[in-house]
């Protein structure tokens, strides 16, 4: 799979969110709506009655929509829209592992499953895995932005577009310190703690660090995908990839190396004793036993809940 945003090949999009963040209880609206049998028609989401269906209006309805297919909540279909395993794993009532969002696993896979691929945020992706910068600024990613979307024949975006893109990507992570109304109702993923914005010089800066509610499983989960997708004929992963790597779970959960390290000497814990930790002639890295595709995912998902905690 192509990842490298420098590819004119790989799909982008930095649309789609009617300008508004992820909000608290849109992720079990939307699987709601599509979680029968038949889905939900496509048309659902945008259909004048969206108050009475979801409680929102016709654009956050669209917006709605656009965050459950981005974290794979949903997927799309010719006609219908479908809840996706993953999505009936997390957000069925009564057996699902939490379905209104009260676990800190949930905030964690979410926001991984928004920003390991460029396909559907592409925004999203470019700043959490590309953008080196200890501070930047909103003008930053609209200039880095634009580049990408001008190298693709078919892509078309407005400067303005890519205005309220990246301001869309700072209010879903970096919290406001006063707005008032609904608006000022903090978007789901400003909880994770991974974005802040100085007041004073308007700069944003990742916040790197250990992210304790950050459970080893979901960690292990981001490694075993970004093993796949990028290094899947390797049977080792060195920590540098692993911490620099576009898609790995250095740059996905902004983790300073010493945090990252420590979760890597745990990973034969974690997987079961699938992955291991070496450290052989100072070179450390994490050795594959066995196959990646012996790892399960949703046995992972579901240990980041066994851990305990609330969002």
């Amino acid at each position: 799979m192509l990842n490298d945003l420098s590819d004119p090949a790989t799909a982008i999009r930095v649309s789609g969110h009617e300008t508004f963040a992820l909000r608290l209880l849109w992720l079990k609206k939307a699987f709601d709506a599509a979680s029968g049998p038949d889905g939900a028609d496509r048309r659902t989401f945008q259909e004048q009655n969206a108050i009475a269906t979801f409680g929102v209006g016709k654009n956050m309805a669209l917006s709605m929509r656009h965050w459950a297919l981005a974290t794979k909540v949903l997927e799309d279909g010719p006609t219908h829209l479908r809840a996706t395993d993953l999505g009936r794993l997390i957000f069925t009532d009564v057996t699902g592992l939490d379905p209104y969002l009260e676990h800190p696993s949930t905030l964690w896979l979410m926001h991984a499953q928004l920003v390991s691929e460029p396909h559907a945020a592409t925004t999203f992706y470019y700043a959490f895995n590309l953008l080196n910068q200890i501070a930047f600024t909103r003008d930053d990613l609209v200039k880095a932005m634009a580049v990408i979307v001008d190298a693709r024949a078919t892509a078309r975006a407005t400067a303005e577009t890519l205005k309220r893109d990246v301001e869309v990507f700072v209010r879903s992570y970096a919290p406001r310190h006063s707005d008032p109304g609904e608006d000022a109702a903090e978007p789901l993923l400003v909880e994770l703690g991974l974005l802040r914005e100085h007041r004073s010089t308007g700069q944003l800066e990742f916040i790197r660090g250990q992210k304790p509610s950050l459970q080893d499983s979901i960690f292990a989960l981001v490694l075993k995908r970004f093993w796949g997708r990028h290094h899947s004929l390797s049977p080792t992963i060195s920590v540098e990839q692993a911490q620099y790597g576009p898609g790995s779970p250095g740059r996905i959960f902004k983790l300073d190396e010493d945090s990252l390290v420590a979760r890597l000497m745990s990973i034969g814990e974690t997987t079961g004793g699938k992955m291991m930790w070496t450290d052989t002639a100072g070179l450390r890295q994490v050795a594959l036993n066995g196959h990646l595709e012996e790892i399960d995912d949703f046995d992972l998902v579901k240990a980041g809940y066994r851990a305990g905690g609330s969002a």
